[in-house]
């Protein structure tokens, strides 16, 4: 009798619940939902924030000879670095002098925000990821994710200090594209995943005299209409265009990284007017 009763209490909270969901108006329950996210982040991050402390510990209680291997081994790391970043300095210089000597403006326009990735479910493994910065950090929704790889995607929704991003595989992730070396925009669109291990993309609008293969694919990169992406982030490449029914364009599939499926770090383009902010 008593487990009878509790039972049909269980059940009368639910329906409860459930009749008080239904009744609250949209505003409570973006507000309960966005509370709960605000509650969630924390945890969502804590995997995390052990694993970097794991890794401290674990270097902490090296062997005096590993470390003294380590070091050596970083040091020819830094040697190797820092004639690279001698080189990118020269680059940059003579760029520099060659926009004086063009008069060409060239003001940064995003700032890198760095942020690793704290979770990715298996039931939306081509939709989503959350990443462990968020409003705190500066960081929009809208905002373009990007890594070295190409586009991962756009900043969906963000708490204090995590952020949702919606992965270019995502069937509703659109954007204006363009072929490299082109200058006519196309439209892509996110197409899900036909496995686990492989996503894919569609692109449309494709002019008629454009031609793709396998032999000669065609790399997609973002274009200058994209809004929040800079020109030219690599995209994907096509290997085949098809007319539509109309026979005024094309279409096709677009492959993505394969570096998509294993993302640990990612970097967020912060717009340098509201980093400044």
């Amino acid at each position: 009798m008593e487990n009878r009763a509790k039972a049909l209490r269980n059940v009368a909270i639910f329906a409860m619940a459930v009749l008080l969901c239904l009744l609250l108006p949209s505003a409570a329950r973006h507000f309960a939902a966005d509370l709960f996210a605000e509650f969630r982040a924390p945890i969502d991050s804590l995997p995390s924030r052990l694993s970097d402390l794991e890794k401290f510990w674990l270097l902490h209680s090296n062997s005096k000879r590993s470390l003294i291997e380590a070091g050596r081994d970083l040091a020819r790391l830094n040697s190797a670095y820092e004639l690279k970043l001698r080189e990118n300095l020269s680059l940059k210089n003579r760029l520099r002098r060659y926009e004086e000597i063009l008069k060409v403006p060239t003001p940064e326009k995003f700032k890198a925000e760095v942020a690793r990735v704290i979770r990715r479910d298996i039931s939306a493994w081509w939709q989503y990821i959350v990443i462990r910065k968020g409003s705190a950090d500066g960081i929009r929704p809208g905002q373009a994710v990007v890594y070295s790889g190409g586009v991962v995607g756009r900043v969906a929704k963000t708490t204090r200090h995590t952020a949702t991003v919606e992965l270019v595989s995502s069937g509703k992730f659109r954007m204006a594209a363009q072929f490299e070396g082109e200058d006519r925009p196309v439209i892509y669109q996110g197409g899900g995943a036909s496995s686990f291990r492989s996503a894919r993309g569609v692109v449309g609008d494709v002019p008629e005299d454009v031609r793709a293969s396998p032999s000669e694919p065609l790399r997609l990169v973002t274009s200058p209409l994209a809004g929040s992406f800079p020109e030219g982030i690599f995209i994907g490449n096509v290997v085949e265009l098809r007319l539509d029914h109309d026979a005024l364009f094309k279409s096709g599939v677009v492959r993505l990284s394969k570096g998509l499926d294993n993302l640990r770090e990612v970097s967020v383009l912060v717009p340098v007017d509201e980093a400044a902010n």
